[in-house]
């Protein structure tokens, strides 16, 4: 279906022309209608199917529209990070540059002073995070009395996070009559909780099977010895001569240790993570892709809501404790119908967490020995210290730790894998 075919003003069909778009994906197909009616929605989509695009265009007709509210806050949407922020800013800046909307965007790790000045000029839209959001509320320097339309975009990594508390309060000061928006990548248990006491008589949107990955995403499984990861990884991108790989690692002082040992290796690398200044990751994401930086190593919450075009290669340098951050990984790739490989690199600490990750898939992950990285089968499985709580995720007393690369056995329905940690920095 094309744009043209959904009802969006002239000032916005100029606008995503000028983009170069002229068919809405399947998310925007079924989202934009719904929204322009008014309608609350509960809406799932993988990442890169176009779901931002999917609520700022009908969120800036619905204003253009609607009635006049000179300079006060009509539209507030909250995200989970501040790269998503970002991104969800220049969306609402690039397709409303025809419309007469001013729009501020919110985060921390930058001065709350330049945000409140630009505050107090009259915003009619508000893209924020729920930590700086909460700061502005308590010292009185936004007023969110008039808000029409409320978008809770990647509502399930929010929860990951442990902003339901910061989510709550802003619910209590936002009018009762508004248009809800809810976006995630899954629908967790959490999620339609939160969905239930918060929309109102939604249109449920699902254009992808829960927790599944994106189909032109080829997965592959290396197995390999923990201490010959990174010898691994250099191999495969001077080999393959990949340009543009983003590496997942567990924690921030791993994501560091890494980029120098590739800088090392000769391959130019750059770490981004929650300990860096918003500056220093907007410039890390900027090298990264302009191609001065060949690899982006990064944490799970940094990394979130990257929006880069055309990314071939992710590679799990480590796997997540939780299974859907999987999923969210390998989405940052094969984006926009492109295509994209997705390698873990799994040593036998890891294999709990891959049968984990399989079995929210429903299906098992291709395994390939690469010739001279065999897996030394006299090395026994360790726990796996996550961060500095020292919690493990590794083998069981249950004789996990015999298992080696073999396809995994059926499991039982009743296995949730790890708990969830509540957690607000990556």
């Amino acid at each position: 279906m094309l744009f043209n075919q959904l009802g969006l003003s002239a000032e916005l069909l100029r606008a995503v022309d000028e983009k170069g778009y002229s068919e809405a994906t399947p998310i925007q197909q079924q989202a934009i209608p719904h929204i322009l009616e008014g309608h609350d929605i509960l809406a799932g989509a993988q990442t890169g199917t176009g779901k931002t695009a999917g609520f700022t265009l009908p969120l800036l007709q619905r204003l253009q529209f609607g009635k006049i509210n000179r300079r006060r806050i009509r539209a507030l949407v909250l995200t989970p990070t501040r790269e998503l922020a970002a991104q969800v800013g220049d969306s609402v800046r690039d397709y409303g540059r025809y419309l007469p909307f001013r729009t501020a965007v919110i985060y921390g790790g930058v001065s709350i002073n330049t945000q409140m000045s630009k505050l107090r000029k009259g915003v009619d839209v508000v893209v924020a995070t729920p930590g700086r959001l909460l700061d502005h509320m308590q010292q009185g320097t936004i007023d969110l009395s008039a808000v029409e339309v409320l978008v809770l975009d990647e509502a399930d990594r929010m929860l990951d996070m442990g902003f339901i508390r910061d989510i709550r309060k802003v619910l209590k000061v936002l009018p009762k009559e508004r248009q809800n928006l809810l976006f995630s990548a899954t629908f967790s248990k959490e999620i339609k909780q939160l969905a239930a006491s918060t929309l109102n008589s939604p249109a449920e949107i699902q254009v992808a099977q829960e927790n599944t990955t994106a189909d032109k995403v080829s997965q592959v499984v290396y197995p390999v010895d923990k201490n010959r990861k990174r010898e691994l990884l250099s191999h495969r991108i001077g080999k393959e001569n990949w340009q543009q790989v983003l590496v997942f690692t567990r924690t921030k002082h791993g994501a560091n240790r890494l980029a120098t040992q590739l800088e090392s290796d000769g391959i130019t690398a750059t770490a981004i993570h929650g300990n860096k200044s918003q500056g220093a990751r907007t410039r890390a994401l900027q090298d990264f892709k302009d191609g001065s930086v060949r690899v982006l190593v990064a944490t799970d919450l940094a990394a979130r809501g990257l929006d880069i075009q055309r990314l071939p290669h992710v590679v799990n340098y480590e796997l997540p404790h939780v299974p859907e951050d999987y999923v969210h990984r390998i989405g940052r790739t094969a984006r926009a119908g492109h295509e994209g490989a997705a390698v873990s690199l799994v040593c036998i600490d890891e294999l709990k967490l891959l049968r984990d990750i399989e079995q929210l898939l429903g299906t098992q992950i291709r395994k390939e020995h690469v010739p001279g990285y065999e897996v030394d089968p006299r090395i026994k499985a360790e726990p796996i210290q996550n961060g500095r709580s020292r919690r493990s995720n590794g083998p069981r007393s249950d004789g996990a730790k015999k298992h080696r690369f073999a396809a995994p056995k059926k499991r039982g329905t009743n296995r949730n894998g790890p708990p969830r940690r509540r957690r607000k920095q990556a």
